[in-house]
């Protein structure tokens, strides 16, 4: 709370709360074909074109391969036009690949899917421009409290996963996406008379260079930071794209008896999104605590444990037929530790990487999305090839394990040499 009250009278609150809904909206669209892709399969299969699990796969990973992609590229815009323009135009191609949607419903077609899930990597992207947007405003002593706020907005993949299918339900899967357009239209308006850059006596820009890049790139610990935010945002934002195709290919008979018995509710598709959102819940609330955790403790031994944890569950889920209610609780507790996972990471670059967090930012971000389009891929190519998950999960627990050998091979040189005067738990 401490943290919260310190912010009363500094920065910009209107530019804060507006970086806070503009990421909140962004990562809710940004996933918006993850708990609609049932509905959207079925109207695909109406006009003739069975899609398959690989085709799934692709189409679910594309968002959030562009988006990494497009973290790098609207950093370099942020540098070049402001926060503020990169949002809008960012926000723009959104709200138009949102109403493509729309406006084709049940008569698009696969390629045109395509197009859409491109678009919506720019709303993968907008954590390269509404977090640096609200920390310009503020002091390096209320950085973290700043960034916490502003990246609380990932809670909004959770929303989707709650409400796309009960509207899908209602009004059809495209309708989704038209909510989704009229309420990207009401940020846009509001980010546009809210938000303000910071001016040159509060921030003083350094724009980012190729060569910037190029030199951290060149530097071994950049990529051991890639490998394990790779494995704990990519895992999570990788599941959270996939967890309605994995529940209703694996538990539907079950997901549909519990929503009649329990919930009351006879969609096996609205029950899905339900425990979809309560896994992805775990992650994206948890974050802050892995923070903390690493904190106290260190943010190396905090990755031994949660990735520890990732690693054993996975081979748990892979191997054994778990019963549905059991399964839950497994990729809740991997989720949850996927999502404190990411708090550790960033507890560590900073320490690491002070003077370029802003470039850090931007790359190991790029790494992260692109380690969840490889597991999306990953546990489509499973499926298609074996008719299950086993093999994805399976390659998935590899993965971890080598990111806890890679911890391992670098903690005594971390702790011995920019360790030693970071100021922090390493």
């Amino acid at each position: 709370m401490a943290g919260f009250k310190a912010l009363k009278g500094q920065g910009d609150f209107p530019t804060l709360f507006m970086a806070f809904l503009y990421f909140d909206m962004s990562f809710m669209v940004w996933t918006m074909l993850g708990p609609l892709s049932t509905e959207i399969a079925e109207a695909l299969a109406k006009n003739g074109f069975m899609i398959t699990a690989g085709q799934k796969a692709t189409l679910l990973s594309l968002p959030i391969l562009s988006g990494a992609i497009l973290r790098i590229l609207l950093g370099f815009l942020v540098d070049k036009i402001g926060a503020k323009k990169s949002a809008l135009i960012a926000q723009s191609v959104v709200i138009g690949s949102l109403a493509l949607a729309y406006m084709q419903g049940d008569s698009i077609t696969y390629n045109q899917l395509l197009l859409v899930a491109f678009g919506l990597g720019f709303a993968g992207a907008s954590f390269a421009v509404a977090l640096p947007q609200a920390g310009q405003w503020y002091p390096p002593k209320l950085q973290g409290v700043v960034l916490g706020v502003a990246g609380a907005g990932n809670i909004g993949v959770v929303l989707d996963f709650i409400f796309a299918p009960k509207i899908a339900e209602h009004w059809g899967w495209s309708a989704v996406f038209g909510v989704g357009a009229a309420a990207a239209i009401l940020v846009w308006f509001a980010y546009l008379f809210l938000a303000k850059d910071a001016p040159k006596e509060v921030y003083t820009p350094r724009p980012k260079k190729v060569s910037d890049y190029l030199k951290l790139l060149g530097d071994k610990d950049t990529w051991w930071f890639n490998l394990f935010y790779a494995v704990s945002f990519g895992g999570f934002v990788g599941f959270a794209g996939y967890m309605k195709v994995y529940l209703m290919s694996t538990y539907q008979v079950d997901m549909k008896a519990f929503g009649l018995d329990i919930l009351g509710e006879p969609n096996v598709k609205v029950v899905a999104g339900y425990f979809g959102a309560l896994t992805i819940f775990a992650g994206a609330v948890l974050r802050p605590i892995g923070g903390a955790v690493a904190d106290k403790i260190g943010g190396v031994k905090s990755l031994y444990i949660f990735f520890g944890v990732v690693s054993s569950l996975a081979v748990v889920i892979a191997v054994a037929k778990l019963p549905f209610w059991l399964a839950i609780v497994v990729l809740f507790l991997i989720m949850a530790n996927l999502g404190m996972a990411n708090g550790a990471v960033f507890q560590l670059v900073p320490q690491r990487f002070g003077k370029d967090i802003g470039i850090m930012t931007g790359i190991i971000g790029c790494a992260g999305g692109l380690g969840g389009t490889a597991l999306i891929k990953t546990l489509g190519w499973s499926k298609g090839a074996f008719d299950g998950y086993m093999a994805g999960f399976l390659i998935f627990a590899v993965v971890v394990i080598v990111a806890i050998a890679g911890i391992s091979f670098v903690k005594t040189r971390w702790r011995t040499t920019w360790g030693a005067n970071a100021g922090g738990m390493i």
